[in-house]
């Protein structure tokens, strides 16, 4: 094994920790998740791997590529080694270093929005993403579109793995950096659509107990005070602050007022 290749190795697991809340799901069995992986293989086989074209899964619960076609290992420089042990790992390393912050953001976007739909809308989400690769041996930066659905959602919902059709494109897009979006049909036939240049039509939906404690923050309240006018715990206050910031992604009180005051968010009880 190459020294080049060994010093990549020891790079891998520093992109785990964002994602960390995709593996902590409280995953249930999914029994036809191999017959899904079978039928996987026949379509990549069937449907005849053209250069440039790429077919993935990601699989959240152990932050690994649970499918991959083999034409991977050409357009990328990594070898097939890499993506069988650290796939996930492996993928985030070749992502040009300027489009990577995008990325762990988007990803925490998806992973808010997707939780908040019903089981039939999570069937019908999906989202597209533009970004750069970097050849490992050859350091040629190329442009890459993915358009991605989830393919095993289990019993509770939770979303165990994706499909990856990556198109390795002949011309950069207009964007100078990653780009993505994201969209569902809803269970009342309308159709959301987000795109990075459109937060403020991402849809963020608050229990009724959470929005009556982001309107007790807002009036300055206190959790020791929020759990005595609404007769619960201070534990319980403090797990509902965590779910707000989490759906609002922020990292704070402050940050969560901020977006609150710019963002047309329906907290209404």
């Amino acid at each position: 094994m190459d020294k080049v290749l060994l010093k990549d190795l020891k790079k891998q697991d520093k992109y785990s920790k964002f994602f960390h809340e995709w593996k902590e799901q409280e995953f249930k069995d999914s029994p036809d998740e191999d017959k899904m992986l079978s039928e996987l293989e026949v379509l990549s086989q069937n449907i005849g791997m053209r250069e440039g074209l790429v077919i993935a899964c990601f699989d959240y619960r152990k932050l690994n590529l649970a499918f991959y076609t083999g034409n991977v290992e050409e357009l990328t420089g990594y070898p097939s080694s890499m993506f069988k042990s650290k796939g996930m790992e492996t993928s985030f390393t070749m992502i040009h270093p300027e489009d990577r912050e995008e990325l762990f953001r988007f990803q925490k976007i998806i992973f808010d929005a997707f939780h908040q739909l019903t089981l039939t809308e999570k069937h019908r989400f999906e989202f597209s993403y533009t970004t750069r690769w970097v050849h490992r041996i050859t350091q040629e930066v190329f442009w890459v579109m993915g358009r991605v659905k989830p393919y095993l959602i289990d019993s509770a919902g939770n979303f165990a793995m994706d499909l990856h059709i990556i198109l390795k494109l002949e011309f950069p897009p207009k964007s100078k950096n990653y780009d993505w979006n994201y969209s569902y049909l809803k269970d009342d036939g309308s159709r959301i659509f987000v795109s990075k240049n459109s937060p403020v039509d991402r849809k963020i939906s608050l229990t009724k107990k959470e929005k009556e404690i982001v309107k007790m923050i807002l009036d300055g309240l206190e959790s020791k005070e929020i759990s005595e006018k609404l007769n619960i715990s201070f534990n319980t206050v403090s797990t509902h602050r965590k779910n707000i910031l989490r759906k609002l992604g922020a990292r704070n009180v402050g940050e969560m007022i901020k977006i609150l005051a710019s963002y047309d968010f329906d907290i209404g009880l």
